[in-house]
Order: C-alpha cells, then structure tokens, then sequence
C-alpha cells in the first residue's frame, strides 16, 4: 500500500507540472517558433485563455518577439504585452508562457500623467516628459528595492522611440494607486504614474520574478511612425 500511496503522490506531481509523459495536459507547439504556423497556433491557445487580447496585437508582439529571438535576446520564452490602446479601467497586461502557450498573468496597469487620463494618446522617449514609452523592451536580470519598493528595470531596445527608458527609471513596480478592484470604483480610473507601468502592490513581486532575467516586453500602441519604422515589425 505504501508503494501504492507513493505512486500516486508522483503521479499526481507529473500531472500538476507537466513533466515527462503527462506533458499532454498542457498545449503542445511542435510548430518552429518564428514560423506562420506557430504564430496562428499560439494566438488561438492564447485567445482561448484571454479573449479580451486583441488578436492582430497579440500576432504584431509575437512577430516583436521573432525579431528579438533572432537577436539573441530571448532568454526564456516569455512575452509580456501592454496595449495602451485600452483604457486603464480594463486589464490591459498579459505575461505569456510561449512554450506552453499559457497565459501567467493579466492585470491592470498604469500609464503616465502626461500621458493621458483614462486613455493613454501620447507617449514619449524623453526624461522628465512623465510619459509612457511605447515599443520593445527588455527586462533586466535583478528587481531592487527603490523609492517604489520592488521594482524591475527595462532597456529599450528602439532607437528614437523608448532607448531611453533605463534612463528614465522606466521600471516595473506595485503601487497602491494601481489597484484596479479599488481605484476603478472608487474614481472610476486607475493613478497615473511618472511613466512606470505600474501594477498593484499585491501583485508586483510574483509578476516581477516571473519577468525578470531578459524577457521581452512589447507596449503597444496604434502609432502610425512606430508601426511603420520598428525593425521589430518589419514584415509583419
């Protein structure tokens, strides 16, 4: 009976993680990453978990994110995606698993005071401008713990367009102005931030250790120069 108790524990670990033969739990891409088909194939395993990510910016961050895994710069397969074409009322963030297709995390976030009140519509590169940058980005290896608490930087990874968001302080952190559940119905928005994205404060740290280590992030946004100019998207 032991013997009997100590296969099903196994069993049961397999079967919540993943491993080995039980891998069939979770989607299968055998589809090459970078491919159409892989595409086509993680929008639709995506757009099944959150059907409130719009699928032509979910298929314009994953050919972002082909660009960059050709660059060297993919360190684990995760794709974060801001579209600041939302208003902040709604969860506009979403941290994809792209080996697994999963979606880890969809939450609100914040944009920059000057960047607009419930809608996002300017954005810009320059410091001190208390804007949201939009663009490719990439997380760096270690949070810190700064003015906001636990926080992650960023590098922009476009000329002109976000490089220089690690000067900035362009950083991931929790505050308590970004408490979608609360903010939202009590005033109706989300705080704005000094061009931080911004998450609440209970789920800053998870969402950061999952991002940290040189992962792709891609803030949209439907700006014509961005869209026709970012190496990124180049035949997309």
């Amino acid at each position: 009976m032991k013997a009997f108790r100590y296969t099903i524990s196994f069993l049961i670990f397999f079967c919540i993680t993943g491993w080995g033969p039980f891998g069939f739990l979770s989607p299968s891409i055998q589809e090459p990453v970078g491919t159409q088909a892989w595409i086509e194939k993680e929008t639709r395993l995506i757009n099944a978990q959150a059907s409130n990510l719009d699928a032509n910016v979910l298929k314009l961050s994953l050919v972002a994110y082909i660009h960059a895994r050709k660059k060297g710069l993919d360190n684990r397969q995760l794709l974060t995606i801001i579209d600041y074409s939302k208003p902040s009322t709604e969860r506009r963030l979403w941290v994809l698993d792209l080996r697994r297709a999963k979606v880890l995390f969809n939450t609100w976030v914040t944009h920059g005071k000057n960047s607009g009140n419930l809608n996002a519509t300017s954005f810009s590169n320059q410091p001190g401008s208390l804007k949201s940058s939009i663009g490719v980005f990439l997380t760096t290896r270690e949070p810190y713990i700064g003015e906001n608490g636990y926080s992650l930087r960023v590098e922009g990874l476009e000329h002109g367009i976000n490089d220089n968001a690690f000067r900035r302080d362009i950083v991931f952190h929790g505050a308590w102005y970004a408490a979608g559940n609360v903010m939202i119905r009590k005033y109706g928005l989300l705080g704005r931030s000094w061009g931080c994205p911004a998450v609440s404060e209970d789920t800053a740290r998870p969402l950061i250790n999952t991002i940290k280590d040189n992962t792709l992030v891609v803030a949209y946004y439907p700006d014509r120069i961005w869209l026709t100019h970012s190496s990124f998207l180049a035949a997309g």
